[in-house]
């Protein structure tokens, strides 16, 4: 009887195993046929489930994190302010001089003259509007792109390369991919401080930046594009703008999608490479989000 169970429990683990590889392998065709007609090279790492099911399209593949490595600097940041080195409170003085006409920046179109802001209303300039100003002043802060870069080096984090600010990465084009990542390391980035097994930020940080990131305004037809009204979507989006050549080097998103179940899936998306019109780049990211959307919705149940 205890072997007939065994023999039972067995035949089922390899049924639901191999009917889970079989639906995963139908959503990398979908993607793939995403993909396949269009001239860019996409990167795509997925993982939902509790992390049964996950898959990547060029994975390992390095991409241009573009303003995708704000997270990272924030997530650095609140790691020293969890270490008292600094504060969500602290004000911030902004100068005439630091509002640098090159750089995009709601806060300097707010504050032309110059203000004083909190570390915590930068932080939320640098998330939810993509601020690169805001961003540059949170780097020199923490002391710079190097101890971005060393933080996740420490707590074991590959292929997270940040080498230099916003002010150097928008006055010179091939700069930009000495700041990257892959997809499978965004995906491990964002698995990692939601789950926060580790206890890499304390529970403030964890609840201020989750928040942050589900305010997001930017790359509305990204992620969310093409997803139910009102879906909750907490993510960071990264855009190159084009060159004299049309080529786009860098329209990305990642994030964590919220289901109506109340479960979830990471996903993140890099298009690089691309000679697709903007609003192309864009579809092909709300098209892969819907995709995996209508995927696990059905696997969730």
């Amino acid at each position: 009887m205890t072997h007939l169970f065994q023999l039972t429990v067995l035949l089922f683990l390899f049924i639901t195993f191999k009917t889970s590889a079989q639906t995963a392998e139908s959503l990398r065709q979908k993607i793939e046929q995403i993909v396949s007609a269009k001239n860019a090279v996409v990167g795509v790492a997925i993982s939902g489930n509790n992390g049964i099911d996950t898959m990547n399209i060029n994975g390992d593949k390095h991409f241009p994190m573009q303003s995708v490595f704000k997270f990272h600097i924030v997530l650095a940041l609140l790691s020293e302010i969890d270490k008292g080195n600094f504060s969500l409170n602290q004000k911030i003085k902004i100068e005439k001089e630091d509002l640098l006409p090159e750089i995009y920046s709601p806060i300097k179109e707010k504050y032309p003259n110059g203000t004083s802001l909190t570390v915590s209303e930068i932080i939320k300039y640098t998330i939810t509007e993509s601020d690169g100003i805001g961003c540059d002043l949170l780097l020199t802060l923490i002391g710079g792109p190097q101890a971005v870069e060393d933080y996740f080096t420490k707590n074991n984090f590959k292929d997270v390369s940040i080498k230099i600010n916003e002010e150097v990465m928008q006055s010179n084009w091939d700069l930009q991919f000495l700041n990257w990542t892959t997809p499978k390391a965004a995906n491990e980035t964002l698995s990692q401080f939601y789950f926060n097994n580790n206890k890499l930020l304390s529970k403030k940080s964890y609840d201020f930046i989750w928040k942050v990131m589900r305010e997001t305004e930017t790359g509305k037809g990204r992620l969310k594009g093409q997803l139910p009204k009102g879906t909750i979507v907490a993510h960071k989006t990264g855009s190159s703008g084009v060159n004299k050549q049309g080529l786009t080097a860098a329209v990305n998103d990642i994030g964590i999608v919220f289901l109506p179940n109340g479960k979830h899936f990471f996903i993140s998306v890099f298009v690089t490479n691309s000679k697709e019109k903007p609003e192309i780049n864009e579809k092909i990211i709300a098209d892969i989000s819907k995709a995996t959307w209508d995927y696990f919705i059905v696997k969730t149940k």
